[in-house]
């Protein structure tokens, strides 16, 4: 007999096996059936966390450098108290970096505060206002839905136009066209020119659509005389980021007049240290909560390991009489391996079922994704489940010497 043989036979009375004792099968499977239903409910919370994240990170770039005087991130005391003391980044500097750089596409500075805006008697307080060139375009995430953008004739002669978020166009100018009209930015007029696409929030809590966009001349001019600047660098090739970022170094380090033993005193940020660390502090808590849904599953399968011991004790006359007319070894593991498999399986699909409207009611609370790959795993899991709380009990059963079997009453 082959061994597709034996799969199919030893398939043929594990299910006759589980039919036998339907109401043993049932109880048997409810420890895998929870043990499921709670891994797949946690991986599709990570899964959903994860795309979450990753859309809300999207507008950052991956091909963009953020050239500030502080990083994201910082990591004691001494060193926010150390960063404080560095000079500010200013225009000529970002200028005089742009022209000298070979591997940008785009340069955009960039400098912001919060300020009420007002139109006709309706108002919107704390919206960013950031002053910007028309690089912005290309060196940030934003698209324009309604309108257009700055143009450089505006940026460079310093006209009172402005785009405005998503959000800022249905809070002021409700159900008519914001383009064309005039609204009032602190003390001075600006026309709205275009309108940004929605963008959504930045990690659940900072809107992104809450912004006005003004030229950085006119900002200077009524906001903030001498405002801080950071620049964004849109690198000409993705594969090419690493050799941008020691460019961009290099030429600011030269801007700033720094000497060989002096470290940098700006800091050149960009996507992966969020997504560095998100990884890390996500690797951890899916590690730590898998293993505690995981413990469900465990005892699932020591419930497996104990009603398979039954099986084989209540079934070693049947055994014996498979042995004594040829049954290898091999077939009598495969036939209870079978067994057990089909009974987490089961189980798993049980788990499945249930799990999928459960995360239907999840994704109205928290992002929440049930993906092919968790349902995959998940069958997965519970078929190594069965391998392994049925192993043993196989194993013995197969270690059976058929004349002690067949003494058995």
């Amino acid at each position: 007999m082959n061994l597709l043989s034996e799969l199919r036979e030893g398939l043929g009375i594990s299910w006759a096996a589980i039919r036998a004792n339907k109401m043993r099968s049932v109880l048997t499977t409810l420890g895998i059936v929870i043990g499921i239903v709670t891994v797949t409910l946690m991986g599709t919370a990570i899964e959903g966390l994860n795309r979450a994240f990753l859309k809300s990170i999207s507008f950052i770039g991956a091909d963009v450098l953020y050239v500030q005087r502080t990083g994201w991130f910082i990591n004691s005391h001494e060193e926010w108290l150390r960063v404080q003391k560095r000079r500010a980044i200013t225009l000529a500097q970002v200028k005089a970096v742009e022209k000298q750089l070979t591997l940008a596409r785009a340069v955009a500075p960039t400098t912001g505060t919060m300020a009420p805006v007002r139109y006709k008697n309706r108002r919107a307080n704390q919206v960013m206002l950031i002053g910007t060139t028309d690089q912005f375009l290309y060196t940030s995430a934003v698209s324009v839905a309604q309108g257009r953008f700055l143009t450089p004739g505006e940026v460079d002669g310093g006209r009172p136009v402005c785009v405005i978020g998503s959000e800022v166009a249905t809070n002021l100018f409700q159900r008519e066209s914001p383009l064309g009209r005039r609204l009032t930015i602190g003390q001075q007029t600006f026309e709205v020119v275009g309108v940004l696409d929605k963008q959504g929030s930045f990690l659940g809590m900072i809107s992104l659509d809450n912004q006005v966009i003004i030229p950085l001349q006119q900002f200077a001019a009524g906001f903030r005389s001498r405002p801080e600047y950071e620049f964004q660098v849109k690198v000409k090739d993705l594969a090419q980021l690493e050799e941008a970022k020691e460019e961009v170094r290099s030429v600011m380090r030269k801007v700033r007049r720094l000497a060989p033993s002096e470290p940098d005193d700006f800091a050149i940020n960009q996507q992966q240290q969020f997504l560095t660390l998100f990884y890390r502090v996500a690797g951890t808590i899916a590690a730590v909560g898998l293993f505690i849904t995981g413990l469900s599953l465990f005892v699932g399968g020591i419930g497996i390991m104990n009603i398979m011991f039954v099986s084989v004790a209540e079934r070693t006359r049947e055994i014996g009489i498979r042995k004594a007319i040829g049954a290898k070894r091999r077939t009598i593991l495969i036939q209870f391996l079978i067994e057990s498999a089909a009974i987490c399986l089961l189980g798993g699909l049980v788990g499945l079922a249930i799990a999928w409207p459960l995360t239907l009611v999840m994704q109205k609370f928290l992002p929440a994704a049930l993906s092919l790959t968790i349902v995959g795993i998940a069958l997965v899991v519970s078929l190594v489940t069965g391998v392994a709380a049925g192993f043993f009990p196989a194993w013995r059963a197969a270690r059976m010497n058929p004349v002690d079997a067949l003494r058995n009453e």
